[in-house]
């Protein structure tokens, strides 16, 4: 007897990455933008208010918020809006340790699962040749922290320590395991 189609998620995301890694996972999905503004610097904030804000077209599917920062310093490095503000980034998190942040929320109308994962970044150290080599290839573009590790950006790595799809836009371990805590068997997994 095989078990029914799970439902699928209600993504509350634009984030091609953020598909990509729901597929590469193969959890079902659709996507719906969300209405939110981000108005602080907080994203565990940004992934519930995200998820809150579709919750009430998802017919009672489960809604999955995230919300990626760039931490160094106490600094929060968002999207670089020119490539000058990229480089700029880039150079200052270079040889440097930075933290990845992801808020995380997976809502219906009866719960809501709030978390936050952190991923650890070490850069190696760049100069003018590296900066300009990955300014050049516009990967920065509507990232944080100006960079992409599953691409290009890989080079600028010298170490990670903790979920390398968090890196890339959501937290794929801590959503298999909310998954298979919340619906054992559903989504295959558990």
């Amino acid at each position: 007897m095989s078990a029914s189609p799970a439902p699928p998620l209600l993504l509350a995301s634009t984030s091609p990455r953020r598909r990509d890694i729901l597929e590469q996972l193969r959890i079902p999905f659709e996507v719906l933008a969300p209405v939110y503004e981000e108005t602080e610097e907080d994203p565990v904030a940004h992934a519930l208010g995200k998820a809150r804000s579709v919750l009430p077209s998802a017919d009672g599917r489960p809604v999955l918020g995230c919300d990626t920062e760039v931490i160094c310093g106490g600094r929060v490095y968002g999207k670089a809006e020119t490539a000058e503000a990229a480089e700029e980034m880039l150079e200052s998190l270079a040889g440097k340790t930075h933290e990845v942040v992801s808020g995380l929320a997976l809502v219906t109308p009866a719960w809501e699962e709030v978390h936050k994962e952190v991923t650890r970044v070490t850069f190696r150290p760049l100069d003018a040749r590296d900066l300009a080599h990955y300014i050049a290839s516009l990967e920065w573009e509507g990232r944080a922290g100006a960079y992409a590790i599953q691409g290009l950006g890989a080079s600028l790595v010298e170490r990670m320590e903790g979920d390398y799809l968090n890196v890339v836009g959501l937290p794929g371990a801590l959503l298999v395991r909310l998954l298979v805590e919340r619906f054992p068997g559903t989504y295959g997994f558990g």
